[in-house]
């Protein structure tokens, strides 16, 4: 709100600013193309893509997505259980539900920036073998140490 009344502040002084005449902001973006006579529009050049695997008819995204968001509320929930009420139960429960939301969160930043078959198979054995080390190493925390629920117990009571 500062920055509105600020600028209309300067408009009332007589200073147009660049980006505030209204030729500027009626016209749509156009720059000419090195080879064409015609301008270009930039707007041609935005598009939407379907997804390349995904069936027409397929449930199968919005049931992943689905799951997505409870996992995302049961590991909301999980929190103040765990801290109450620490378990190996939930200790575990809490090692597999951390690992399938890293899992899943990190499969999406793969499949929205890895481009190319090879590196997209490379980064997918990568993300497998990551998961695999991550619930491996938190069960081995939970067998062998304090778990999940103490040890963040004990972090928030120092």
């Amino acid at each position: 709100m500062a920055a509105i009344v600020r600028l209309s502040a300067v408009c009332r002084r007589g200073v147009k600013p660049l980006f505030y005449q209204t030729t500027l902001l009626a016209r749509p973006l156009v720059i000419p193309h090195k080879h064409q006579e015609q301008p270009y529009m930039l707007t041609a050049r935005i598009h939407a893509s379907q997804a390349l695997y995904a069936a027409s008819g397929s449930k199968a995204a919005s049931l992943h997505w689905t799951a997505e968001r409870m996992l995302s509320i049961l590991l909301l929930a999980m929190g103040p259980v765990a801290y109450f009420n620490p378990s190996p139960v939930i200790d575990y429960s809490l090692a597999a539900a951390l690992t399938l939301h890293g899992h899943w969160g990190i499969g999406q930043v793969v499949t929205d920036y890895v481009h190319g078959d090879a590196k997209i198979k490379m980064a997918n054995a990568g993300l497998f073998l990551l998961s695999t080390v991550t619930f491996a190493g938190l069960c081995y925390f939970n067998y062998n140490d304090v778990g999940i629920c103490k040890a963040i117990g004990l972090l928030w009571s120092k």
